[in-house]
Order: C-alpha cells, then structure tokens, then sequence
C-alpha cells in the first residue's frame, strides 16, 4: 500500500518557474522595453501598462511553452512573475490581447522589427558561441562557414477561420511562414508569417536579404546560404551575389522541363561514376550554366542516378534516371557540397521546437497581423531558451553528461524553466531557495549570474 498523504496549504511562496529569473536577466540585456515603450498605439497613447510589460509578460508565458492569452491570468497575483521579468503590472487577458491587436494594426509601431533587431544585438551583446561547418578547399586548406538556413514550415490551423489560412503545400489549411537560422546551434535571424497558398518564393529575395542583414550584425564570418529547390530562383542568386548582402550559397535546382537523359550524358562526360552494386551508377560531379540575369556563369553540382536492376533484381527495359543539381559558388568537391545541402535538413529540427516546444503551431488570434507579432515575439523566446540551453552546456553542473550539440527547447523549459524554489525576501533582498536535491541547482544559478553580468 502506498503512503497515506495528507494535503495542506502553507503561506510559504513557491514558485514553479524560477527560472524565468535568467529569462528576464536576458531581457534586461536588451532595449526591448524601453524601444516599444516610445511607440505609439492609435487608442492608447498614455497606457496604464506599457506596452514594454506587455511584451515581458507575453515572453515570459511562451518562455514556459504557452501562447493563449488566457494563460497569462494565474500570474497576475504572481509576485515572482513580475519581479523576475520586472513588470510594473501584469496584464489581463483582455488587455493583452487588445494591445497585441493594436500592435498588428499600426502601421508605425512595427514591433517586428523590434524583436529581430533586439534579438540580434543580445547574441551579439553576449557573445554567444556560433558553431561553424568546416569546407575542405581544393588546395588542401580548410575553411569556415556559418550556415544560414532559410525555409518555409507551414503550420496547420485547420478548421479554424483565421484571418490569411488558407491551402499549404502540405495539404491541410493554415499559415506557411518562413524562417532563417544562423549556425548549427539554430538561433533565428529572421521570420515573416505568411498566408497558406502563398509560393514559398514570392518575397523571398528580400526576406533572404533581410537574413543576411541580421546575421551580419551578429558575426562577421563568412556566411553560407542554403535554400531548398522551392526557391530555385535567379532573384536569390542575385541577392547572394549583390555587394551589400554578398555571401555563399548552396540551392538545390528545380529541373523543371530540362531533360534527365541530357543530364546523365552530361555527368557521364563530366562525373565521376560510382557503380554502388550491379545495375545502380551514381555519378558525382560539376558543370556550369550561364545565368543571364547575372551575366556570367555559375557552378552547378550534379547527382545523377542510373538504375537499369531494382534493388530487387528486377531487369528494367527502360533505365531509371533520377538527377539532383545545385546552384553553388562554393570551389570544393562535389560531393562535399552535397553533404553540405543534406546538412540543410537539420532546421526540420529548429521548425519543431517552434511549432511543439513553444506550441507556436496553431497561433492564438484571429487576426493575421496580430498573429504576424505573436510570431515574432514566439522566435523571440525561442533564442532566449536557446541561449540558455547552450550555457548550460558549458557549465560543468549540468546532470545531463550525454556530450551534445545542443539542447532541446523543450529540454530547458522542462528542466531550467519550470524549477521550483521558495521565494523568500529578507534584509532587503529577494532571494529563491531551492530544495537540498535540486539537481540543477548550480547550472541554473550560473546562467542567472551569467546572464546578469
């Protein structure tokens, strides 16, 4: 039989997320507060809550996985709330989701971009470590690149009336945003919420630029774009190539209506074979086609498959042709650059955390433009987690001693956000007191004073 408990309610104060403290210490790092409280909102030009505590307040609920407006009411009577995100006043739900309304709505806020900008000048500020790929170069030397990963993942909003849902490539109603991540740690340069049916290149040219822009404010290392063959476009070549927004690139081609019997004759003249069993060729290898729009040419990488046996044994009367080619400027080996855009696969990943870890998913309005800044302020909260996640790597008192990468969002938030302490204030101080097992104890106290200094 298991224990008998008895349940009793203390006037002790406990909280369940301490560390929304390093979430605000974060914050604080930034002029996030202080720039959205000088914007002015048609209907409320001097607000009983600023507009800068009603940000705080939202990315301190989708700091802990939670986007409804609903969510923010348990945290109004909240002491630790508001002192660890230094709010004034914690919002209602009506008022949070009026002023994020308000937000969407004025065409002069733009509070977007506030939240990329801010973004970008805490990675910079605090000198988060960015991960490179290394590019062995054909005089033997190697070489540095940091990934910047632009792609479209739409989010299902099915039977919903949202404003802008509507038919995605994925087949389901909803919204097709796109993102741009930096490095392979995955921190987010960039998001532009997009309607359902919209072509995942229409407006990509200056969306890529605006990546690039971001990015650069960050680092100055070289920087290697990598699109999928839905934004096989001259306009994002151009871009890449342009001076101000100059960088390398890997795009996987559309073949459209060119011919794949061409493409094996080319890459039998020009590619290397590689006979993997009997009846299957594969041949790796690089030409060039002349782009017009740039007047000069560009290296294309080729994969071209030649099946004449299935895998099965199967005799095929007519051979099975399968090609891949990208568009690159990068001068390594072929197959090196085909690794490299495999690689690209990885901010699957990144899509995830945003839409499960942060239930970004089905976003909470009904309104697209209001949608558009919860969005943002979503990818927001993502890089705070995820600046969070990589130092705890870095401290040796993590419990986790599996060696990786990175941490998951939902790994933060279940194990750095949401821990519990006591809050306590004595002699003029405030202090959070954690039990005497709390494994995570000297890994969350070392990112708070990190975060702090």
């Amino acid at each position: 039989m298991p224990v008998h408990f008895e349940f009793e309610q203390s006037n002790e104060y406990l909280t369940s997320h301490s560390g929304l403290a390093a979430i605000g210490q974060l914050i604080a790092q930034t002029r996030l507060t202080q720039r959205l409280d000088h914007t002015k909102l048609d209907g409320v030009r001097s607000p009983d809550i600023s507009n800068g505590d009603i940000m705080s307040s939202y990315l301190g609920l989708l700091c802990q996985g939670k986007n409804d407006f609903d969510a923010i009411e348990p945290f109004r009577e909240d002491d630790f709330f508001a002192l660890s995100l230094d709010l004034k006043l914690v919002p209602s739900s009506p008022t949070l989701r009026q002023r994020l309304d308000m937000a969407g709505a004025s065409e002069d806020a733009d509070w977007q971009t506030i939240l990329k900008e801010e973004s970008a000048t805490l990675l910079k500020t605090i000198n988060v470590p960015l991960t490179p790929i290394m590019i062995r170069l054909p005089d033997g030397t190697e070489q540095q690149f940091l990934p910047l990963d632009v792609d479209v993942s739409p989010f299902d909003n099915s039977k919903t009336k949202k404003e802008g849902t509507s038919r995605t490539y994925k087949a389901f109603d909803g919204y097709a945003p796109i993102f741009a991540y930096l490095a392979r740690e995955g921190y987010n340069m960039n998001v532009e919420l997009r309607e359902g049916k919209q072509h995942c290149q229409n407006g990509t040219p200056a969306f890529l630029s605006q990546s690039i822009h971001y990015a650069r404010m960050i680092t100055e290392q070289p920087l290697l774009v990598r699109l999928d063959s839905g934004n096989d476009s001259k306009d994002n070549l151009v871009v890449c190539h342009a001076e101000e927004t100059k960088a390398d690139y890997i795009i996987k081609r559309n073949l459209r209506k060119e011919s794949r019997e061409e493409w094996l004759t080319v890459a039998q003249t020009k590619g290397i074979c590689c006979e993997q069993r009997e009846g299957k060729k594969v041949y790796i290898g690089s030409t060039s086609l002349y782009v017009k729009e740039m007047q000069q040419s560009v290296r294309v990488v080729f994969q071209v498959t030649e099946r004449t046996i299935t895998k099965d044994g199967q005799v095929l009367f007519v051979p099975e042709i399968e090609v891949d080619t990208y568009w690159t400027s990068l001068t390594c080996s072929a197959w090196q650059v085909i690794e490299l855009y495999h690689d690209h696969g990885t901010s699957e990943q990144f899509h995830s955390e945003i839409k499960t870890d942060l239930d970004m998913e089905r976003l909470p309005a009904g309104k697209f433009k209001t949608n558009d800044v919860i969005l943002h302020a979503g990818v927001f909260a993502y890089n705070l987690l995820r600046i969070i996640g990589q130092q705890s790597l870095q401290t040796p008192f993590s419990p986790l001693k599996k060696s990786v990468q990175r941490r998951r969002i939902r790994t933060v938030i279940q194990n750095m956000i949401y821990l519990a302490a006591r809050l306590v204030r004595h002699a003029r101080k405030w202090k959070l007191r954690f039990g005497c097992y709390c494994p995570w104890f000297h890994t969350v106290k070392q990112m708070y004073t990190t975060a702090s200094s």
